[in-house]
């Protein structure tokens, strides 16, 4: 006899009314893994007025939607979030529960896997069914990836961050059926949310940049990194970085690209003076084409690109700013 096996969830995330793109990513993943167990895609949403969106996710893979839609919930309340979706999973014993790796996400997965007694794997970047119907939960660590897996306790949980997964195709065709959650008014909310403030963000967004410049520990110092900002700038490109860049507080933690870091899928990425080493590469996903500018010509970098160029950035990246000036302003003239 075949055993049963319970839905994949996804808990889905909202701002300003708007889902954000890892939802319907993870949605889309979890499509593919409930084919191999044969069983359902359902997903929990909490917000107000997202009634509206509900379509969004059925095109997306859900065959079935938990909302929980009042102004209280609007705003990502901890504990509120926390026991909604506790009481849910512990009613209907999901088998999988798939996370964004958000700061909403980061905060709250650990908080349920607690109250359910479940394992957590953070920053997945692939999720499989092994031989045994068992969730492989790879993430990158000692050079390389290596496998995490809950066998016991339900239900497997990770957490994945916005860019691992393709966007699925949505099918507007596709319904699924609404369950309206009861609001527990009852909760004693220790932390409450007294003001929004909207923060503009500058420049390029990385996750949806078709150009990337990336920046390592080889720009020496705070100049070296203008040096490599002024590059960005001149390609109209994301800046992202590793995180030697940022822990010399030459960037901001938002730039930084890989495991614990943003995911990119860029057109074209230039890696300059960096490594290449495996927890900030495993954040470039699908690009077309990879460039790095190194001064080491035996860092690992060069076996992950397609083409490198072996120079001190410091002095290259100059002249090639000055080049593609060059080449910009010839093709205005024309």
């Amino acid at each position: 006899m075949n055993k049963r096996f319970g839905s994949v969830w996804v808990i889905a995330e909202q701002i300003d009314c708007r889902i954000l793109p890892v939802s319907l990513q993870l949605i889309g993943q979890a499509r593919k893994l409930a084919t191999e167990l044969n069983t359902s895609v359902e997903t929990v949403i909490l917000g107000d007025q997202m009634d509206k969106r509900v379509q969004q996710l059925f095109a997306a893979g859900a065959d079935k939607v938990y909302l929980g839609n009042a102004p209280e919930l609007a705003f990502y309340k901890p504990e509120m979030y926390t026991e909604m979706i506790v009481k849910l999973a512990k009613e209907h014993q999901p088998e999988i529960m798939l996370i964004g790796s958000t700061s909403m996400g980061t905060e709250l997965a650990p908080l349920v896997a607690a109250r359910l007694g479940t394992g957590l794997t953070a920053h997945c970047i692939d999720l499989i069914i092994d031989d045994n119907k068992i969730l492989e939960q790879r993430i990158p660590a000692y050079g390389g990836l290596i496998s995490i897996i809950c066998p016991e306790k339900r239900p497997q949980m990770a957490t994945i961050a916005s860019g691992v997964f393709p966007h699925p195709e949505l099918d507007e065709s596709r319904t699924g059926e609404i369950i309206h959650l009861e609001i527990p008014h009852e909760i004693p909310l220790r932390v409450q949310t007294l003001k929004i403030v909207r923060e503009e963000p500058g420049g390029v967004p990385l996750e949806s940049a078709p150009i990337v410049v990336a920046g390592g520990a080889g720009a020496g110092d705070i100049e070296g990194w203008r040096i490599i900002a002024g590059l960005s700038e001149t390609l109209n490109a994301a800046l992202g970085s590793t995180r030697p860049a940022v822990d010399e507080g030459w960037t901001e933690l938002e730039t930084m690209i890989g495991q614990s870091g943003k995911m990119v899928s860029p057109e074209l990425y230039i890696g300059v003076g960096l490594s290449g080493e495996l927890q900030h590469m495993v954040g470039i996903v699908g690009a077309k084409v990879m460039v790095a500018i190194n001064n080491d010509a035996k860092a690992p970098v060069f076996e992950q690109v397609d083409y490198g160029i072996v120079n001190d950035c410091r002095e290259f990246v100059p002249m090639l700013i000055e080049k593609i000036k060059e080449y910009q302003e010839k093709k205005i003239t024309c």
